[in-house]
C-alpha cells in the first residue's frame, strides 16, 4: 500500500456477529440484516455480494449444510474499512481460488464464488481445518 496505515486503522469500531442455520434461504436474510450496518459505505453493494458468496460457499461445501448445521457471519466496520467473515463447521476440502479456463467450466453454474470474492475485496484469507473454517474478506477505503 502506498500510504502507511496506523494500528488504529484496523481496530474495529463496531462488530456484529450472528449464527444462522446452514440453509440456502438464510443468504437473503443475512444480506438484509447486514445492509443497514454497511449503509453509507461506498462499497456497500460489493461487500454484500461478497458476503453472500462466502455464505453460499459455506452452505454448499461444508458440514454447516447438514441438518442442524450452523454458520456464523461477522461484519466489522472501522474508520478505514470493513471486513466480513463467515465461520463454518468445516469440511473435507480447503477453499481454492480457481482461475477461469483452468478447471472452470465456462457454462457451469458454480465455481466462481472465490473468483468474485477475489475480484471485489481488497484482499481475503482463510484459516481453520476440517472441523471449522473462517473465510474473511477485507475492504479498505
Amino acid at each position: 500500500m502506498a500510504d502507511r496505515l496506523a494500528c488504529g486503522d484496523f481496530l474495529p469500531v463496531m462488530c456484529w456477529r450472528w449464527g444462522f442455520p446452514g440453509r440456502p434461504d438464510q443468504v437473503a436474510q443475512v444480506r438484509e440484516i447486514s445492509r443497514p450496518l454497511l449503509a453509507g459505505h461506498p462499497l456497500e453493494g460489493d461487500i454484500l455480494l461478497v458476503l453472500s458468496e462466502l455464505l453460499s460457499n459455506a452452505i454448499r461445501h461444508t458440514r454447516s449444510a447438514r441438518p442442524g448445521g450452523l454458520v456464523v457471519t461477522e461484519v466489522r466496520r472501522w474508520r478505514r474499512g470493513v471486513a466480513v467473515a463467515v465461520i463454518d463447521q468445516g469440511g473435507p476440502n480447503e477453499p481454492v481460488l480457481r482461475t477461469a479456463g483452468e478447471t472452470l467450466d465456462a457454462f457451469a453454474e458454480g465455481g466462481r464464488g472465490l473468483l468474485t470474492v477475489d475480484a471485489y475485496a481488497t484482499w481475503w484469507r482463510w484459516h481453520g481445518d476440517a472441523r471449522s473454517r473462517t473465510v474473511t474478506a477485507f475492504f479498505l477505503r
